[in-house]
């Protein structure tokens, strides 16, 4: 099952705060999008706002399926 597309927008930032940002993106060995993503999540989580949990696509190998022939 594929994951639901994310909506894709424009955001302009001030050249220092995406410094930033790609800086703390590396130190948690994420891209720049999945950090602002993720520090988006937390503030709103601070401010009370709660979010249904990312529906986030199954990694590895799929199961086994049990043939019986």
């Amino acid at each position: 099952m594929a994951a639901p597309p994310k909506k894709a927008f424009a955001l302009r930032l001030d050249p220092a705060l995406h410094a930033a940002v790609e800086r703390a993106a590396a130190a948690d060995l994420r891209s720049v999008n999945a950090e602002v993503e993720c520090l988006l999540r937390e503030a709103l989580a601070r401010r009370g706002i709660k979010l249904a949990e990312p529906v986030r696509p199954r990694r590895g190998r799929p199961p086994k399926t049990e043939t019986n022939s």
